[in-house]
């Protein structure tokens, strides 16, 4: 509601006060210095809130990638009556999820999940709480797909060895399939950690205080809006490199003959 003209006011003297802080004696790099000096610890909170968010979301993620996975995998030519009916809407239900949420952006995913919950459910959500959760479900919906194509790169024969023992559909993918897919998707699932990584910034309008959120508070109360997120953008860079350098030693260790390359949130 405030008018136009007044928006203008205010950003011309915001710009002001960041070309006067500019002008005096304060190189760039003591700016950013500085910045770090004060405000060090909230950076720091900021970014221990995103690994938390990003770990746990991506290893949740990863659970429900495969509970969904296996179950879009079970054969229905044999089954009958209930069971049938049964299986086949889960299983439309987990097509459903995957393709939702695959197709829109997880800001939007994360204002339906939080103020929804409170409009129609009445459940007020601790924000960390619920900036895994949404996480969690975007990174299932993602990992399922992956999951799929690393079930579809097992050999067709190990699934009619295991059946030839008498493995039911559940113990064949536990036992046999699952772990031999791991090698194949242990890439993608890097992939999908260092992506959640960045796109958790996105959290920030469910008032989540992960390092995005930081760092908006930062350069309001500083003016210093380039130093500001000049510190931030060297800390997701030295996180998602670190990433990338210990996926890639463990995918060296478990998936030697797989190519590991990072992707970004469009092309996942």
């Amino acid at each position: 509601e405030i008018p136009e003209e007044e928006r203008q006011q205010a950003m011309d003297a915001m710009v002001t006060l960041q070309n006067r802080g500019e002008s005096g004696s304060t190189s760039f790099l003591e700016g950013v210095r500085a910045i770090w000096d004060t405000y060090s610890s909230l950076f720091l909170r900021g970014t221990g809130v995103t690994l938390l968010i990003s770990f746990l979301g991506t290893a949740f993620g990863l659970g429900i990638g495969f509970v969904v996975q296996v179950i879009r995998t079970i054969p229905t030519k044999k089954k009958r009556g209930v069971n049938k009916v049964l299986i086949r809407l889960l299983q439309l239900l987990g097509t459903a999820y995957v393709e939702v949420f695959r197709s829109t952006p997880m800001i939007v995913q994360a204002m339906l999940i939080f103020y929804g919950s409170k409009q129609f459910f009445h459940v007020d959500m601790d924000p960390l709480f619920a900036a895994c959760l949404i996480v969690s479900i975007n990174t299932g919906a993602y990992l399922a797909e992956t999951i799929r194509g690393g079930i579809d790169s097992v050999d067709v024969g190990q699934f009619e060895a295991a059946r030839a023992i008498g493995l039911g559909h559940g113990q064949m993918m536990i036992h046999v399939i699952l772990p031999q897919a791991m090698r194949a998707i242990l890439p993608s699932i890097g992939n999908e950690l260092v992506v959640n990584i960045k796109d958790t910034s996105v959290l920030n309008v469910i008032s989540v205080t992960e390092l995005f959120f930081v760092t908006k508070s930062v350069a309001g109360s500083t003016f210093q809006i380039f130093q500001a997120y000049f510190i931030v953008a060297l800390i997701y860079f030295v996180l998602t490199r670190l990433a990338n350098f210990v996926i890639r030693a463990i995918s060296r260790k478990f998936s030697p003959d797989v190519s590991f390359t990072i992707k970004s949130a469009t092309e996942a």
